[in-house]
C-alpha cells in the first residue's frame, strides 16, 4: 500500500515537472516574441525595462518551481519550504513592480493603494519566514547528536516531546566527512 503510494507521489511529481518543462518552454518563446515586439515599437524605456522585468520574473518563478519538483523527485517527496517562499517572494515583488508602474501617473489610495499595503506586508512576512527557516536550519544542523546530560540525570532530548536527531549506527561514515 505504502509502496503504491509513493509511486503515485513520483508519477504526479514527474507528471507537474513535465507540465512546468512545456510552460517553461512556451513562456520563453513568447517572452522572446513579446519582447521583440516593445523593441520594435517607438522608443519608452519605462515600457521596455517594464515588460523585460515582468517577464524575466514570471520565468523565473517556473524555474523556481521546477527546481523545487526537480528536488522532490530527487528526494523521494520532500518537501523543502523555502523555494516555495522565494516563488512568493518573486511573485509579491513582481506585483508591486507591476502596481506601482501601473499607478505611476494615476496613484490612488482607495484599490490601489489598500493592494500595494497588503503586498509589502506580504513581501516582509515571507522574508521574515525565509529568514527564521534558514536560522532554524542552520541550527539543527549545528546541534550535536547526543546531548549533554543535565545535572537530573537527564539529557536535554529526554524532555516529553523533544525532537530526536537520528544517530548513524557505531562506526559508520557522516556524510559530510566528519566521522
Amino acid at each position: 500500500m505504502v509502496r503504491g503510494i509513493e509511486i503515485t507521489e513520483d508519477v504526479v511529481h514527474v507528471t507537474v515537472g513535465i507540465l512546468l518543462t512545456v510552460l517553461a518552454i512556451v513562456l520563453i518563446v513568447d517572452t522572446a516574441r513579446y519582447i521583440a515586439v516593445v523593441l520594435a515599437g517607438p522608443y519608452n524605456l519605462p515600457v521596455i525595462v517594464l515588460a523585460i522585468l515582468e517577464e524575466a520574473l514570471l520565468l523565473f518563478i517556473v524555474a523556481e518551481l521546477l527546481h523545487t519538483v526537480a528536488i522532490a523527485v530527487e528526494h523521494r517527496g520532500a518537501l523543502d519550504p523555502l523555494p516555495f517562499l522565494v516563488v512568493g517572494l518573486v511573485a509579491a515583488i513582481r506585483s508591486v513592480l507591476i502596481l506601482t508602474a501601473a499607478a505611476e501617473k494615476s496613484f490612488q489610495w482607495n484599490p490601489q493603494g489598500i493592494e500595494l499595503l497588503i503586498l509589502m506586508a506580504l513581501i516582509l512576512v515571507l522574508a521574515l519566514t525565509a529568514l527564521v527557516w534558514r536560522h532554524s536550519i542552520r541550527l539543527d544542523a549545528e546541534l550535536p547528536s547526543v546531548a549533554p546530560t543535565s545535572p537530573t540525570g537527564k539529557g536535554k532530548d529526554d524532555r516529553p516531546g523533544a525532537r530526536r536527531r537520528p544517530t548513524a549506527p557505531p562506526g559508520a561514515r557522516r556524510s559530510d566527512g566528519s566521522g
